[in-house]
């Protein structure tokens, strides 16, 4: 019955322990934002930066899985090279190790009453009080889940010290290490948190369960049983996700035989020449020592090693998608991200296939490298007319199929932000479709050699070319836009539409011209209004905050 008793008490403080590390988890995503992301893209400039990206952002969200998921969405877009990923992925390994530290510095040396209680009655309280309140909800996540960490610890040390008393571990004592290698490897793969096996081993070596160099086997076949969560997402990515998730497996795979194989001597390196007495610092510095020698051993050789996961895997999944290629909706932030990046990759092609037609330079439009790389390897720029028409409706296709998905993950703001995007999708469409409608009125308005008609084309394309030049300086962010700009630019549609259409009228008055061409003139005026106007909504959406455009869209009667 005491068995029983003992064995309830661990499983509930590791079940309190996992929700606990949920509830941190959860409150610190929803308190740092994107400002993390942001952080993260920035800082990945050089290795050196990206594993110290890797380290700090997993120090504060403590999960190197959730680091190691958003940096899979992001390589599958494009957004990260491999090799600044996996060097993320080394300095996350690091960085949850901080919850080791957290744990055996106070959970371990200090009285836990003291610290958890307070957290969780203050995080109930204002919970229940305020809890209506965004910042004030995570706030109390994150007090409540600090608190009930260490009170889901204190569990399993009372649960672990009372097992000692009625079982003898020591029979434990002569088997192969390996075995605790495998037990850590299975308790990871199960609970998938090496944190929570990290604080099972710590209350079993500070209760006398097991002997350190157990314990340091048990912690080493936890590295890579977390792994098995990223794989799973990879599964049915792009190419590159699973490229990143082989070399995230690869990683701990060898680090933990290279680790194996030399225990004996780095926990003679903690124990006789650092001169850590106590067991569990020992551990939780054997932890750091091994992920630090991950990143001594496989920073010099990323490049080498980036090349090697190239070998394997191609892309044959016939999507369209730049970025937001198997982006997981469980990040919902994360995905968002991405699909921002994707509508404006899905309009500045719209632009280009535009233009195109109208037989405008398109270079200026073409400067944005990032899109100019993506478009080069998908053979955008050598695709037919029809092709590329075929191209940006299956694009329109599958956004709008992952905007369906991933509205249901966000809220407030965020899901207004989202509904805005799929709005300036559906307008670039719509511009799109209105002028591959006109192609032969452009063709027979290009080629014509009544001057009425051929310069009232020529009047046009330049018209449409300036306004696709602002367009895309505000879109590329080089020139900032206001909600002043944007209705002048409108105006200016208006205007065009209006006034040509009134010049044309004038001049037909005493020129030979057949009604079949005055047709296509008032044809193709009213299309290529309607394109650029919808155009103009399009990157209107992107420019905008929600308010602003909402009351844009009051300005003309039109609507997505």
């Amino acid at each position: 019955m005491e068995t029983l008793n003992i064995t309830l008490k661990l499983s509930a403080g590791v079940g309190l322990f996992l929700f606990a590390m949920y509830l941190v988890e959860e409150s610190l995503k929803n308190l740092s934002g994107r400002n993390f992301k942001l952080f993260l893209q920035r800082i990945t400039k050089n290795n050196i930066g990206a594993v110290a990206g890797g380290t700090i952002i997993t120090g504060i969200l403590q999960s190197s899985s959730m680091v190691s998921l958003m940096v899979l969405a992001f390589v599958g877009a494009g957004v990260f090279t491999m090799k600044n990923a996996m060097a993320i992925i080394l300095g996350a390994n690091l960085g949850t190790t901080l919850a080791s530290w957290l744990v055996a510095t106070l959970g371990f040396k200090t009285n836990i009453e003291v610290i958890a209680y307070p957290a969780v009655c203050l995080g109930g309280f204002l919970l229940i009080l305020l809890g209506n309140r965004k910042t004030i909800k995570y706030v109390s996540y994150f007090l409540l889940g600090f608190g009930l960490m260490f009170i889901g610890l204190s569990f399993m040390k009372t649960a672990m010290e009372t097992q000692v008393q009625y079982f003898d571990f020591s029979q434990y004592a002569s088997k192969p290490l390996v075995i605790f290698l495998i037990i850590g490897f299975l308790i990871t793969l199960v609970v998938q948190s090496s944190s929570v096996t990290m604080a099972l081993t710590l209350s079993a070596l500070h209760a006398g369960a097991i002997g350190f160099p157990m314990a340091a086997a048990i912690v080493l076949g936890s590295e890579t049983g977390t792994i098995i969560k990223i794989v799973l997402s990879a599964i049915g990515g792009n190419a590159s996700k699973k490229r990143v998730a082989l070399g995230n497996l690869l990683f701990n795979i060898f680090i933990t035989a290279i680790a194996f194989v030399l225990l004996r001597p780095i926990l003679l390196l903690i124990t006789d020449i650092i001169k850590i007495k106590d067991p569990v610092i020992g551990l939780v510095t054997f932890s750091s020592l091994i992920n630090l020698l991950a990143i001594v051993i496989f920073l010099p050789f990323l490049e080498l090693f980036t090349k090697f996961l190239e070998r394997f895997f191609k892309n044959s999944n016939g999507s369209t998608v730049a970025f937001i290629s198997h982006a997981s909706i469980n990040e919902p932030e994360t995905a968002l991200d991405l699909f921002r990046r994707e509508t404006k990759y899905f309009i500045h092609n719209s632009m280009l296939f535009n233009l195109e037609l109208f037989k405008i330079d398109t270079l200026p439009i073409l400067k944005n490298d990032d899109f100019k790389a993506i478009n080069e390897k998908r053979n955008f720029f050598t695709k037919t007319e029809e092709e590329k028409y075929e191209f940006l409706k299956q694009l329109q296709g599958e956004l709008q199929i992952f905007y369906l998905k991933l509205r249901t993950k966000l809220e407030g703001e965020k899901q207004a932000e989202l509904n805005q995007l799929i709005s300036a999708v559906r307008s670039s469409m719509h511009s799109v479709k209105s002028v591959k409608d006109i192609g032969t009125n452009i063709t027979n308005l290009r080629h014509s050699s009544k001057d009425i008609k051929y310069n009232f084309f020529i009047h046009h394309k330049k018209e449409t070319e300036n306004l696709y030049l602002q367009l895309n300086a505000f879109l590329s962010e080089d020139k900032k836009a206001s909600f002043e700009e944007l209705q002048h630019l409108f105006d200016s549609i208006q205007n065009n539409y209006s006034s040509a259409l009134n010049n044309f009228y004038t001049e037909a008055q005493n020129a030979s011209i057949e009604d079949i061409d005055i047709t296509t003139v008032i044809n193709f005026n009213r299309e290529l209004f309607t394109s650029n106007k919808a155009m103009l909504m399009a990157v209107k959406e992107i420019l905008l905050e929600e308010k602003q455009a909402e009351y844009f869209n009051e300005i003309p009667i039109y609507r997505t």
